[in-house]
């Protein structure tokens, strides 16, 4: 199974967080990833969108349906993003549009199994796949992309 985590693009620095919306800049940022994203995505992936503002209106840039997931919110934890896609268990690819730290911390769990987090950019993905060898689950990082050298 594919899994994609996308960090929301650039936001306006104001308040309250969950009505922050993109800046010009972002704007621009979500659409220059989206141009890149949609050509590879598998026609059966479903787009998962934390409910704040630049959350949606970054996986709006794709053109696609999409749901919002309040469990996908600012402060969500790993566990609750790694259930929300049912990884890597569904059957379907999933495109997470979300936020840091959240991002992060599954982006280490899947690479290292460890707690952490790494960086993600704004706007940018990790794209994993999850896969089977001699009875093992394996993770595969097949992409890192950042809207800046697309």
């Amino acid at each position: 199974m594919d899994l994609i985590l996308w960090r929301h693009a650039e936001a306006e620095d104001t308040s309250p967080d969950m009505e922050r919306k993109l800046t010009g800049r972002g704007r621009k940022q979500a659409s220059r990833m989206a141009d890149w994203l949609n050509p590879r995505l598998p026609p059966d992936i479903r787009v998962l969108a934390s409910p704040a503002t630049r959350a949606w209106q970054t996986a709006q840039a794709l053109g696609r349906d999409y749901d919002l997931v309040p469990e996908l919110e600012p402060g969500a934890s790993a566990a609750d993003l790694l259930r929300v896609a049912d990884w890597p268990d569904s059957v379907h690819p999933i495109l997470i549009v979300g936020h840091q730290p959240t991002l992060g911390q599954v982006a280490m769990q899947l690479l290292a199994n460890q707690q952490g987090d790494l960086p993600v950019k704004k706007a940018g993905i990790w794209w994993f796949t999850s896969r089977e060898r001699a009875g093992e689950l394996q993770v595969v990082l097949r992409a890192v992309a950042g809207p800046d050298w697309l």
